[in-house]
């Protein structure tokens, strides 16, 4: 019988994970969707997350090392001839961590069988709105991921802001896999160009006229209604909403 691995995105669904599921539990604790992702190896890209998670209030740079790095380390332990399932959602924030996920494990293991679980209906409570039973059928109904080599590129030309290669390979991936073009459309309409901010803060503005307040935990909670797509959490909201304070 194979060794089963589940990589989870997120420790609330670790705290929730049916115990009648067998297998080693990894839990990926990034949020790429936001801030510096460069580097041209690990060690790079470990000391540009490690500088940049140490721009959220109350964490430093040691936190990312102690409680990340250890992770994706048992990522890359993973042995050949395994099984893997993928416990990732819809939303961006759950796709580029699913597509870095990918990357690593397309080059660093082989012959192994490499499993996608997510909710049937995309919403804002994602794996947080199923209980044991329900999180058990889900698995059940995992899919089988092919194409492994475009899926695991989509992480590269994320990482280097190659939007055109990012958005045809999307494409082509699309009959197989349709959210990974809708999470890519939502990334570029982050963009911001010429008297636009980016989906993200234009959608901030409006809901703050539309509520006629300022004020934060009012303005978070109606963006994770309308703007489910990024799931997006406090810290990263937080982060554009200060910023249009600040300048608009």
């Amino acid at each position: 019988m194979k060794k089963q691995y589940h990589i989870l995105n997120g420790d609330s669904l670790k705290n929730q994970f049916p115990e009648k599921i067998n297998g080693e539990i990894i839990v990926a604790r990034e949020c790429l969707v936001d801030g510096n992702v460069k580097g041209d190896n690990l060690k790079e890209f470990f000391h540009s997350r490690a500088e940049f998670i140490s721009s959220y209030d109350g964490y430093i740079e040691q936190d990312y090392y102690d409680k990340t790095v250890p992770e994706i380390q048992k990522m890359l332990d993973i042995i050949d001839n395994a099984e893997v399932n993928l416990w990732f959602e819809d939303d961006l924030f759950c796709q580029v961590n699913f597509w870095f996920v990918l990357s690593l494990l397309f080059n660093s293991t082989s012959n192994n069988s490499i499993y996608l679980i997510r909710p049937k209906a995309h919403n804002q409570y994602g794996f947080g709105g199923l209980n044991e039973l329900e999180l058990q059928l889900v698995y059940e109904e995992r899919t089988l991921l092919t194409s492994l080599d475009k899926l695991s590129g989509l992480w590269k030309y994320y990482q280097n802001e190659d939007f055109d290669n990012l958005l045809k390979t999307a494409s082509e991936l699309e009959s197989e896999y349709p959210f990974i073009l809708t999470a890519v459309k939502a990334h570029l309409d982050r963009i911001p160009s010429k008297g636009n901010l980016g989906r993200p803060s234009e959608s901030l503005i409006q809901i703050m006229k539309d509520l006629n307040t300022d004020q934060f935990n009012l303005v978070f909670r109606e963006f994770c209604k309308r703007e489910s797509i990024y799931g997006f959490g406090d810290l990263q909201v937080k982060r554009l909403f200060d910023n249009i304070i600040k300048n608009h």
